[in-house]
């Protein structure tokens, strides 16, 4: 199985006695700046591990002076319409273009026509995702049926043909009111409050990278609660994984975070948590829950030490969990049946899952 390695890029290049700008190895790798403060700071890279393999790699044999093309495995994207008008609440003409930043203008709204695919959408090779950038914040998952980079072509259209089954495959999730999976929100008087109501909204791609792509969106004056709260929310996908890691910074300490999963009538609700344990836990649903009515898993991944409680209200299966010095992290993700080598059981979605969460508890550790 793929896995990336982290290592502090400032002891590489010291230790290998190259820069930055010669540094090349012969695997996929990219170099990142973690604290995005203009300065790459991590070199990650590829490898295959098997479970509890002890692995020596050398460095120093993976450097190269050749120029080496890697398959792109992952995608983050935003694409807006430019060369068009505003109309009340409805952008008209134009074409679409990517940008590496968005700051959403006020006139937007859910059903602009403006942003393609309505929000923000990553990849990996295994599945899509999207959030509707707007006052319905919730995130919705593209199935797909090849390995290969599809969000590109999605929605250019600027219609939602995307709900219908392609080649590539399709908007598998009707997420309504609900959290779809992952979304972000604060529990309230028994219901999920999503991130609804802000003065300003700004999206920008960090990485859009061979093996690991991210994207920073900044929620500001968040009115929630009676308070004003601004909350950073970084999400990343990695080459050969489903999940998506949701990382949070907010302004001040609030009493809890909430997310958790759609509710459908067709999903098997399992769960393995246990507050008295410190390493991860899952809630999940499985069954013929996509808008194809084929089978779709479905998981939050959370830590143990952040559980406040499982719940639930009309429309999502709920956990509340609880940050700590005002950051909170949980991965989330979809397993279509349909994507290539697909999840077509319960039984194996499961097992999946707690294949998932043993990596989690036992991350790979280096040692150099």
């Amino acid at each position: 199985m793929d896995e990336i390695i982290k290592l502090n890029l400032s002891d590489v290049l010291s230790k290998l006695k190259v820069d930055e700008k010669s540094l090349a190895l012969s695997v996929p790798y990219q170099l990142i700046d973690t604290d995005v403060d203009g300065k790459n700071d991590q070199l990650i890279f590829l490898s295959d591990f098997k479970g509890k393999e002890l692995k020596n790699i050398n460095l120093q044999e993976l450097l190269t002076t050749e120029t080496l093309e890697f398959p792109k495995r992952t995608q983050a994207e935003i694409s807006h319409k430019v060369s068009g008008k505003w109309e009340g609440r409805e952008y008209i003409g134009g074409h679409f273009e990517n940008t590496n930043h968005l700051a959403v203008p006020p006139e937007h709204t859910d059903h602009s026509w403006f942003i393609r695919y309505e929000g923000p959408g990553w990849e990996s090779d295994k599945v899509g995702y999207r959030f509707y950038l707007d006052w319905r914040n919730a995130t919705d998952i593209f199935g797909k049926k090849t390995p290969n980079m599809v969000l590109q072509d999605v929605g250019q259209d600027g219609f939602d043909s995307y709900h219908e089954e392609a080649d590539w495959g399709m908007d598998v999730l009707k997420v309504g009111e609900s959290l779809g999976v992952g979304s972000l929100g604060m529990w309230l008087n028994n219901k999920a409050e999503r991130v609804a109501e802000t003065s300003n909204l700004d999206v920008k791609i960090l990485d859009n990278g061979n093996i690991f792509s991210r994207f920073r969106t900044s929620y500001n004056n968040w009115n929630i609660d009676n308070k004003k709260i601004t909350l950073l929310s970084d999400i990343s996908i990695a080459a050969g994984s489903r999940m998506s890691h949701q990382e949070i910074t907010l302004s001040e300490n609030v009493d809890n975070i909430c997310t958790g999963i759609v509710k459908h009538k067709n999903g098997s609700l399992i769960s393995m948590s246990n507050k008295r344990n410190s390493g991860w836990g899952y809630l999940a649903t499985y069954g013929k829950q996509s808008l194809n009515d084929d089978n779709l898993g479905m998981a939050v991944l959370f830590k143990n030490d952040d559980l406040i409680e499982v719940t639930e209200d009309d429309h999502s299966h709920v956990l509340v969990l609880k940050p700590k010095f005002k950051k909170l992290d949980y991965f989330f993700l979809a397993a279509w049946e349909l994507e290539k080598d697909g999840i077509t059981s319960e039984a194996d979605f499961i097992k999946y899952l707690n294949e998932s969460v043993e990596a989690l508890n036992q991350p790979i550790t280096i040692n150099n």
